[in-house]
């Protein structure tokens, strides 16, 4: 069921178009840094082959917010902490820095996947280019693998390897970019207040 879960997944990059070849990472690096807005579907394998879904809000520098299908489950990244609400539990949301998550590399101001000791893989699979990063400073965290389609480039899916091995793969869908998002979509301390109203 994993396996299949998983090859059902990546078969959503594989039905769309690319360029034939190996997407450059200063282009790639360009197209971060030019991504400031986006948001849309998601879907979420975990490392047991459960699957989730949910929209993503994305406004780089340093914000993204995922809200899971069913409402219980939201994960916010803002004010450089990542913050996960569990709304099955009376507890706080679990808090840390966002910089202790490979997420944190394309979340940066300034991305930059040529900085050195940061890409420590760069190939073309046939269909898209597949880049793993990893933080020069913390590699003991992880690595984030990030998946990119060309003509035009675009960001398709990424795979967080924690630091136990553990993968968690996240496709991207319906991404529409630009769009103006409240800043209060990536307010941790709004979202536990109004938790507190609840």
């Amino acid at each position: 069921m994993k396996r299949l879960l998983v090859c059902l997944a990546l078969s959503l990059v594989a039905a769309i178009p690319a360029r034939a070849d190996l997407l450059p990472l200063a282009a790639l690096s360009t197209y971060l840094n030019g991504l400031t807005t986006a948001e849309g579907s998601f879907t979420q394998i975990n490392a047991d082959g459960s699957v989730a879904t949910g929209d993503i809000y994305l406004h780089r520098p340093g914000r993204i917010r995922f809200d899971y299908e069913g409402g219980e489950l939201i994960v916010i990244a803002g004010g450089q902490q990542v913050a996960i609400f569990d709304g099955r539990s009376n507890t706080p949301p679990e808090q840390y820095p966002l910089a202790q998550t490979p997420l944190n590399l394309i979340l940066a101001r300034n991305v930059d996947l040529a900085a050195s000791g940061m890409v420590v893989g760069h190939a073309f699979d046939g269909v898209a280019t597949r880049v793993t990063a990893q933080d020069p400073a913390r590699p003991e965290i992880g690595t984030i693998e990030l998946v990119f389609t060309g003509d035009p480039i675009e960001l398709r899916q990424w795979i967080i390897t924690d630091s136990t091995g553990s993968q968690t793969t996240l496709v991207l869908g319906n991404m529409v970019q630009g769009g103006r998002l409240p800043a209060s979509l990536f307010n941790i301390t709004q979202e536990i207040a109004s938790r507190g109203r609840d």
